[in-house]
């Protein structure tokens, strides 16, 4: 095993409001691919988006997974509260986005067909060796070692190979969700955070509202894994919007995309024909064919003074084998407690 590294600078543009880093990097690529997006957006969308060097320092080859074709990212995100963004376009130049614990954490897999993906989020409080430190945390690994540390992690718990890393920060987020007029999200009881009241049933949600929706974990029956839940359903909301506005709004996806470079940042192996060649591949991808499933859990307990979640080693072991050959939503039909409901709490 390799020892922990010290997380890697992330080369920035401009400051700017404060941040929340979370998320998911995938969003550019299932969000534009989704569209229909043509090359040439994609491409110029890739010239804003801001390179993560050395995500995949010291990570030697013949340690790793074997690849099985698809192509995965790993996206995470870091509730850092800090004063200056540390994602995305609107970072510092030396803003360090391994500093924090990471706040999300999912393994996102586009099929080698092109016409299935998912997104598994991985609890970020569960209890999981990170090599070179023992049991922790698994959004530990990040604090810890940054992106190479935390990719090791994840690879050792799936056996997935990661082969793209990203973040994606809250502030981002709400400008993604305002540029194409708000989500809507179904909500299975009323509850309110940060000042903003959901009710039971559909809400219209703008991008202050939604940031408000998936960041809440108290008064939730689950804590953290109904935000997870949240998390990805705002995510399904955000595809199916940004399909929508593909066939009915060119103007709205053309705003989406320009608002993608401020939001997110992508590990620098993943160039700008990396990005149109993946849109290309995917361009038969819709929203209907994005399996969302959370990562099965044996229970909750604690680890001297953590609260910590006990993942479930032999179903995971069914769930990271259908990652591998492209059958989650297999999986989560076998496995609906696992899936994401149409109403989460």
């Amino acid at each position: 095993m390799r020892n922990a590294v010290p997380p890697p600078p992330v080369t920035r543009r401009r400051t700017g409001r404060r941040f929340l880093v979370t998320f998911l990097t995938l969003l550019l690529v299932l969000l534009l691919v989704v569209a229909g997006a043509v090359a040439y957006l994609v491409s110029s969308v890739g010239n804003d988006v801001p390179r993560i060097p050395d995500a995949f320092r010291g990570l030697e080859a013949t340690d790793r997974p074997a690849t099985f074709g698809g192509t995965t990212f790993l996206l995470v995100g870091t509730d850092s509260r800090a004063d200056e963004p540390i994602t995305g376009a609107g970072a510092a130049p030396d803003a360090d986005g391994g500093s924090e614990r990471s706040d999300v954490i999912m393994l996102g897999t586009l099929a080698p067909d092109g016409r299935r993906a998912s997104v598994v989020s991985v609890p970020r409080d569960s209890w999981v060796e990170i090599p070179g430190r023992g049991m922790d945390k698994a959004n530990a690994a990040y604090a810890y070692g940054g992106a190479p540390l935390l990719i090791e992690t994840v690879e050792q718990l799936t056996g997935v190979r990661v082969d793209h890393f990203g973040v994606i920060d809250f502030a981002g987020f709400t400008s993604l969700v305002d540029s194409v007029g708000g989500i809507d999200v179904t909500v299975a009881r009323a509850t309110s955070n940060a000042g903003v009241d959901f009710t039971a049933g559909e809400n219209h949600l703008d991008g202050t509202q939604a940031l408000a929706y998936v960041r809440q974990r108290y008064d939730l029956p689950g804590g953290d894994l109904d935000r997870a839940a949240r998390q990805q359903n705002a995510i399904k909301a955000l595809l199916e919007k940004v399909q929508a506005a593909a066939t009915t709004d060119p103007s709205t996806l053309y705003s989406f995309a320009t608002s993608v470079g401020d939001a997110v940042s992508i590990d620098d192996s993943l160039t700008n024909t990396g990005l149109v060649t993946l849109a290309l591949e995917n361009r038969n991808l819709r929203g209907s064919d994005v399996a969302f499933v959370t990562a099965p859990v044996a229970g909750l307990g604690r680890e001297g003074a953590q609260s910590v979640v006990y993942l479930d080693e032999a179903r995971g072991q069914e769930l990271w084998g259908a990652v591998r050959n492209g059958s989650v939503q297999q999986y989560a039909d076998l496995n609906p407690g696992e899936a994401l409901s149409g109403t989460p709490s």
